[in-house]
């Protein structure tokens, strides 16, 4: 389960490949992270920086600014230390701010808010692709397949997907109206917003075959991950399946720990799942420390340029200790360790703490992962990924029907 004194993690700022739009957000970036709370402290101004230019600069904005209704000393505040972090030219290492320190902890919790719809595109129209179970969509009547017209009686014409959930997306309680199109017929639907708890891991079957979707490694995924687990186990013991699937396309990672617990089901105990290498923590080893429940499937794991940092630990460790065949794209390249602060009045700090390389002592920053059996999947413009389009997962299914 969570581990809840291991407060490493890698972090990633990606834009995610495949368009899931849960009606609160266009997913732009997953911050991944176990957070650690400091204590508050008084700090000494450093004796060897001056701070007068920056207050000079502060003033003279304040006094000389045309439109001072722009001048908002708390962004400025908190844009200037946005800023002092930058400057390490370090992508993961970043600020965030009290509004955006919460709404990382809520991804990580798979929560949004909004109307809980799976949007995409087809033939350059915005489509809903599902609505999710119990959701506000699904109780006002939205059904997979409808087009969405208008938002708020203004045209989707010529909408991007990021267009389309800008505006479809927002606070709990508030309404939006959808006008849909289906079966070449109009219809209007007034939704109430509200928040959104959507699962990491996924599961189905197709010709005996289970395909397990990871969506990301968050706050919920090792509970969800050993519910999903069990099913297949038991169906497995009853050769009801004879195969598996694991999907980590577009998983742009999350916690470490929780791609050591993944990987644990895979491989037997004392395994190396992945090295930590740290100057200020030392280095440290994550082995497999349980006793698995699918050691012997037959499984094929499913990456893409999209698959990060925990996605590429447990990809990468099976792949090592020869226990599953890899298809689809290179992955990410993402070999880097970060830490989470909560600091005070809310706000967080993500800080780069060490690199993490693969039981055969691969360091795949920047490089990525390959993988055997190459597949690009190539999308009609206009459209987005489908069941019958997806050749990557069509192909991982007929090597575990042979």
């Amino acid at each position: 389960m969570k581990n809840n004194k291991n407060k490493l993690t890698d972090f990633l700022l990606l834009l995610s490949f495949i368009i899931l739009i849960f009606g609160s957000g266009y997913k732009l970036g997953e911050y991944k992270s176990r957070f650690t709370s400091l204590q508050p402290t008084t700090y000494n101004l450093q004796p060897d920086v001056n701070f007068d230019l920056f207050w000079e600069t502060w003033n003279k904005l304040n006094e000389r600014y045309v439109d001072q209704k722009k001048v908002d000393k708390k962004k400025m505040y908190m844009g200037a230390i946005k800023g002092m972090v930058a400057s390490i030219e370090d992508p993961y290492t970043f600020f965030l701010t009290p509004d955006e320190n919460k709404q990382t902890k809520d991804d990580l919790g798979g929560k949004f808010e909004g109307i809980g719809a799976q949007l995409g595109l087809k033939d350059n129209r915005i489509v809903i692709i599902s609505p999710l179970k119990k959701s506000p969509a699904e109780t006002a009547g939205v059904r997979a397949g409808d087009f969405i017209n208008k938002v708020n009686d203004v045209s989707t014409n010529s909408w991007t997907l990021s267009q389309a959930v800008s505006k479809i997306r927002g606070p709990k309680n508030t309404k939006v109206k959808l006008t849909l199109e289906r079966n070449s017929k109009e219809i209007e639907v007034t939704i109430v917003r509200q928040q959104i708890i959507v699962a990491s891991v996924e599961n189905s079957y197709e010709k005996n075959i289970a395909i397990l979707k990871v969506n990301q490694f968050g706050d919920n995924t090792n509970d969800e991950w050993d519910k999903v687990v069990q099913d297949i186990s038991e169906k497995w013991s009853k050769k009801q399946v004879t195969g598996l699937v694991l999907d980590l396309r577009d998983n742009p990672g999350g916690y470490l720990d929780s791609s050591v617990y993944l990987a644990s089901d895979f491989l037997p105990l004392g395994k190396l799942v992945v090295k930590q290498e740290a100057t200020l923590y030392g280095d440290k080893e994550y082995r497999v420390s349980r006793i698995g429940s699918l050691k012997d499937i037959p499984m094929v794991i499913l990456i893409n340029k999209g698959s990060a940092s925990a996605s590429e630990i447990l990809a990468g460790a099976l792949r090592d200790h020869k226990r599953a065949q890899l298809v689809g794209e290179k992955s990410f390249g993402k070999g880097s360790v970060q830490e989470a602060l909560d600091l005070s009045q809310g706000a967080g700090l993500h800080v780069t703490v060490a690199k993490w390389v693969l039981p055969n002592g691969d360091w795949i920053n920047g490089k990525g992962i390959e993988p055997k059996i190459k597949i690009v999947n190539e999308i009609k413009e206009g459209n987005t990924l489908s069941k019958e389009t997806d050749k990557q997962l069509q192909r991982a299914v007929e090597i575990l029907i042979k």
